[in-house]
């Protein structure tokens, strides 16, 4: 007792007080500034549309190393390959390094001996070994740092282009946004959370490997220096520290998810405001908005509040066990051989050579319990690793699951509809039957839903041969647009069997047309190349005529030709935009269009001419719109009153023309 005695100073006890003191009332402001928040009702803005429960789970166990094992195999697709090329350096310079290492140590060695020995020869003879491996040792480090870095992009370059592979293919890019909620911020995953993790993979991989390079380096050279029996002891310790602060790291990977998952909202909430600023400043609605990101972020750093305490309280543990207890045990190792006056190595050595042996075999062990505490920090990199791998692996199998047709999604409850006395219809997506044929679209016993089972229309029956145009109306809600999104494949067939020309033969004009990134030739082709056009023998002067039959042709000289680069989005007025995807229109001649009130911003007179190109070179409209002027260019009308109720007939003399 009187040995610690020493250390309770009034000094120190004033420093350990004050420590806990600051820790105390950080955690209480925290609390308070969180019940505050709740108090005033702020918390619950920011909804997360995330299953918490079920993806929380993140731990270095047998899920892990299966779900990496997975990832690694999209990483390293082959055995010969650009990133097993960047592994074998790194090893061969990690290996290089160790050596580098132990060169140092017994060069510095032999340079302390030399200069307590006054040996001007030896010491100038140790000092020019040094300085003229500088170079080399320069060098090794660096390659090492270029093998990483490039390591870290060739990974997230096959990750990226793998996830986009998915994500882009057929409608998958829609399906997750729109029909599955188990992804909430797939930009954030695709982007962040794929780096984050190529990096962290990497790290470990690096963190991992010299260390124990170092281990295997350092045993081989102690046991001959002091026996067997000091590493093997610092390698006990290894294993039952490890195990130790595995456990209470478990956390990480959990708090780590949900990091990235706020972080994930607070970019959602910042884009919707840039995307949606004009309505909101029609609203007055930045005090609101202001509110909404304000929660987000306090959200987040609460947690990250949270997760630094965390690390502080783990980074002391971690210090303690990995750093300076392992120093420990290499003390009481080493000393061992030096204490003991009976140890056979060291009864007749004189104290230059016990002195030169310590320095050698102390500094050797000093290194091997340094390794062994890097080893066990970088469990800690492990477990955080643990968290990015969880969400990469979630978002691959989202993406699998849509691209096979599967989707997860709260559903409506038909109970009401049941009490009501309407029979219930068993929804099962994808239980209709598709079928591709041409210059026909038919739905034959359709059930028309939204994708969580909302019914619009029960029962869909009507038929349209090419050349008859349709008319769709009805009030907002009653299911209009929610038809093409099913005619297009977007949304999932519920029942009956719907005939249909293949994808490419269908094409879709809304009414805000999309104006993509490129070159005002891009903008008529969309979605196809340059190549694709030149591949279908259309020339640009047959591009002017599209122009010139939407009235767009002085377009090409006030933007300077095909080949401008400009923001269409901003360039064109709304009425050019629409005009604009009409000469799209005529530029892919599909079979069947569907325009979505494509034409409100266009004067009767160009619309009526747009209709009559399309019905002279073949393409059959099915025309959502609320003008009177457009009943005379179609031969029938789908109406919807939005109670379930529908009405399919011929346009006729006697037929009573409604809209504006």
């Amino acid at each position: 007792m009187a040995g610690y005695s020493k250390y309770l100073t009034p000094r120190n006890a004033a420093l350990a007080g004050a420590g806990a003191l600051l820790l105390y009332l950080l955690r209480q402001r925290r609390r308070a500034a969180a019940a505050l928040r709740k108090k005033n009702g702020t918390l619950p803005l920011i909804l997360n549309n995330e299953k918490d429960g079920k993806k929380d789970k993140a731990m270095v166990d047998r899920v892990f190393f299966a779900r990496i094992g997975r990832i690694l195999k999209i990483l390293v697709p082959k055995t010969i390959c650009q990133e097993t090329g960047y592994l074998t350096l790194i090893a061969v310079m990690l290996i290089a390094r160790t050596y580098c290492d132990v060169w140092m140590i017994q060069n510095g060695t032999m340079i302390e001996s030399a200069i307590i020995g006054r040996s001007r020869k030896d010491f100038s003879r140790y000092l020019f070994n040094f300085i003229a491996a500088m170079p080399v040792i320069s060098l090794v480090n660096n390659f090492l740092k270029f093998g990483l870095n490039e390591l870290k992009l060739c990974f997230r370059e096959r990750l990226t282009k793998y996830l986009y592979d998915e994500y882009l293919q057929s409608f998958t890019y829609y399906k997750m946004g729109n029909l599955d909620n188990r992804i909430a911020n797939a930009d954030q995953l695709l982007t962040q959370d794929v780096e984050r993790f190529c990096n962290s993979v990497v790290d470990v991989y690096s963190n991992l490997s010299k260390p124990f390079l170092d281990i295997v380096l350092y045993i081989f050279k102690l046991t001959s220096a002091i026996g067997a029996q000091g590493p093997a002891s610092m390698m006990a310790y290894l294993v039952v520290s490890g195990l130790f602060l595995t456990r209470l790291r478990r956390p990480i990977g959990k708090m780590t998810i949900t990091e990235q998952r706020y972080e994930g909202e607070y970019r959602y909430v910042n884009s919707r405001l840039i995307t949606n600023s004009e309505e909101i400043a029609f609203y007055n609605g930045n005090t609101r908005e202001k509110q909404t990101i304000h929660t987000a972020f306090h959200k987040l750093v609460e947690h990250l509040h949270n997760f630094i305490l965390f690390r502080f309280s783990m980074g002391f543990v971690d210090s303690i066990i990995a750093k300076y207890l392992a120093t420990v045990v290499g003390y009481l190792v080493v000393s061992r051989p030096f204490l003991s006056l009976s140890h056979p190595r060291h009864i007749k050595s004189s104290h230059s050579e016990l002195l030169e042996d310590y320095y050698q075999s102390g500094r050797m062990l000093l290194r091997m319990s340094q390794a062994l505490g890097r080893i066990v920090l970088a469990g800690r990199e492990m477990t955080r690793l643990a968290g990015f791998t969880a969400r990469i692996t979630e978002l691959m199998q989202v993406l699998k699951d849509l691209n096979h047709g599967k989707y997860e999604r709260t559903m409506v409850s038909q109970q009401d509809k049941e009490n009501e006395g309407i029979k219930a219809i068993p929804l099962v997506p994808g239980s209709g039957e598709i079928i591709n044929a041409d210059h026909i679209i038919k739905f034959d016993h359709v059930p028309l839903a939204t994708p969580n089972g909302d019914i619009l229309i029960r029962d869909l029956n009507f038929e349209v041969t090419s050349g008859a145009n349709v008319l769709v109306c009805g009030p907002n809600g009653c299911g209009k647009s929610s038809l093409f999104r099913v005619l297009g494949e977007l949304w999932p067939l519920f029942g009956g069997r719907l005939t249909k020309p293949e994808r490419g033969k269908l094409f879709y004009v809304p009414q805000r047309p999309y104006m993509t990134l490129g070159t005002l030739r891009d903008q008529v082709i969309y979605p196809d190349t340059i190549e694709e056009q030149r591949k279908k023998g259309i020339s640009d002067l047959v591009l002017k005529e599209y122009l010139d039959n939407v009235q767009l042709g002085q377009i090409l000289d006030r933007e300077g030709g095909w080949d401008s680069v400009q923001d269409w989005m901003d360039v064109l007025s709304g009425g050019e935009k629409q005009r604009m995807a009409m000469a799209r229109l005529f530029y892919h001649k599909p079979q069947f269009a569907i325009l979505d009130e494509c034409t409100s911003a266009v004067s009767v007179d160009v619309e009526g001419y747009i209709y009559s190109h399309c019905r002279k070179v073949g393409i059959t409209l099915f025309t959502v719109s609320h003008r009177k002027s457009l009943w005379k260019h179609h031969e029938y009308y789908l109406h919807m009153d939005g109670r379930g109720n529908y009405e399919f007939k011929q346009i006729t003399e006697e037929t009573i023309e409604f809209g504006s």
